[in-house]
C-alpha cells in the first residue's frame, strides 16, 4: 500500500480532524488567528494526528473521540515546532518562512503557549482521565527533551546513547502517545496497547534518524530544508557522532570544531568526512533496525487496511526522501 492509499484511506477521517482544528483554533485575539493558522497551513504531513486515526482504526473503533485526540495530538506537535524555531532561530521550514521570521519570537513562543493551553482544554472535554495522563506525560516528556537538545547544543562530546535519548523524548514520544491513544479508545488489551505504544516509539524514532540523514544527503525541494541546517545551529546528530567514532584523529577534529562554532568551518569538508567514514550507511541502517521493531510490535494485531498501513509508514519511515 503506497503513501498515496494511506491518505486516501483516511481522507474522509483527516478532513474531519481538519474541521476540528479549524474550529478550535478560533480565538478573538486577531494574531493568534494569524499565526495559528499559518503554521498549521504550511504543508505538514499531519502524520502525528494519521496515527491516532489508524491506530483507532486497527481496533475497530467507531465513535467520534479519535477527531478530537489527534486534532490535540497536532496541536501539542504544532506548539513544539513554534517553540523549537525560536530556540533555533530557525528561518526556514518546509520551504516556507517560519512563523518567527515572519511574525516575531514573542507572538510565536505565545501562539505556542495558547496553542499548548487550548490541547489542554481538549483534553478535559474528552472527560477521560487515561487519555489526559498519557498526553499529560507525553508534552512533560516533549519539554525535558527540548532540554536535553539545548544542553547537547555545540557539544562534541555528546554520545549516541545521549543522542538516542533526546530523540526519544522530543519527538518519538508523541508517535507513542498517538498510538497509545488510538488503542485506548478502541479498547485494547494492556498487551496490544503497550505493543502499539512501542511501536509508535520505534516509529518515530526511525521518523527522526532519516530526517538526520537527509541533512546531509537531502535535496532541498524534497525536504524544503538547506543542506546543513542542523550542523549549522551545532547540533550533534548520529552521521556526526558515528564519523567521529570511527574516523581518523584528524577527521574527527575536523567534526568536532564544526560542531563547537556552528559549521562556520564550512559544511563541504564535513560531508566529506562523513561520506568517507560511511556514516549515512550506519545512521540508514539504524533507522532500518527501528523500522523493523516498529512492524514487529504490531505484526500479532488483526489483518486489516489500517495495520497494513501502519506497517507501511515503518517502511516509509526510512525509505522516504523528504
Amino acid at each position: 500500500m503506497s503513501i498515496e492509499r494511506i491518505r486516501s484511506l483516511i481522507a474522509p477521517d483527516m478532513g474531519r480532524v481538519d474541521t476540528v482544528i479549524r474550529e478550535k483554533l478560533h480565538s478573538e485575539v486577531v494574531l493568534i488567528r494569524q499565526v495559528s493558522e499559518y503554521i498549521i497551513n504550511s504543508g505538514g504531513k499531519r502524520l502525528r494526528p494519521a496515527l491516532v486515526i489508524l491506530s483507532a482504526g486497527a481496533f475497530g473503533y467507531t465513535g467520534q473521540y479519535h477527531y478530537n485526540l489527534a486534532a490535540i495530538v497536532e496541536f501539542i506537535h504544532t506548539a513544539t515546532l513554534l517553540h523549537d524555531d525560536v530556540v533555533d532561530a530557525s528561518e526556514l521550514r518546509r520551504s516556507k518562512a517560519t512563523a518567527n521570521a515572519l511574525f516575531g519570537n514573542a507572538a510565536s513562543v505565545l501562539v505556542g503557549d495558547f496553542l499548548y493551553s487550548r490541547a489542554f482544554q481538549m483534553m478535559v472535554e474528552v472527560d477521560n482521565m487515561r487519555v489526559m495522563r498519557v498526553l499529560a506525560d507525553a508534552t512533560n516528556t516533549i519539554a525535558e527533551g527540548e532540554v536535553l537538545q539545548l544542553l547537547n547544543v555545540r557539544d562534541p562530546d555528546v554520545d549516541e546513547e545521549n543522542y538516542l535519548r533526546v530523540i526519544r523524548y522530543k519527538t518519538a514520544k508523541l508517535f507513542e502517545a498517538a498510538t497509545r491513544l488510538g488503542a485506548i479508545l478502541g479498547n485494547a488489551t494492556p498487551a496490544e496497547e503497550e505493543a502499539m505504544a512501542v511501536y509508535g516509539m520505534h516509529l518515530g524514532t526511525a521518523f527522526q534518524l532519516t530526517d538526520d540523514m537527509l541533512d546531509y544527503s537531502g535535496d532541498y525541494q524534497e525536504t524544503g530544508k538547506n543542506l546543513g541546517d542542523d550542523l549549522a545551529e551545532g547540533k550533534p546528530t548520529l552521521p556526526l557522532i558515528y564519523a567521529m567514532k570511527t574516523g581518523s584523529s584528524a577527521q574527527a577534529e575536523i567534526i568536532r570544531s564544526a560542531i563547537e562554532q556552528g559549521g562556520e568551518g564550512g559544511f563541504q569538508p564535513v560531508l566529506e568526512v562523513i561520506q568517507q567514514t560511511g556514516a549515512l550507511d550506519y545512521a540508514r541502517q539504524r533507522a532500518q533496525a527501528e523500522s523493523e521493531i516498529a512492524s514487529n510490535m504490531i505484526s500479532s494485531l488483526p489483518d486489516s487496511d489500517y495495520k497494513q498501513c501502519l506497517l507501511d509508514l515503518s517502511t516509509f519511515a526510512v525509505a522516504r526522501n523528504y
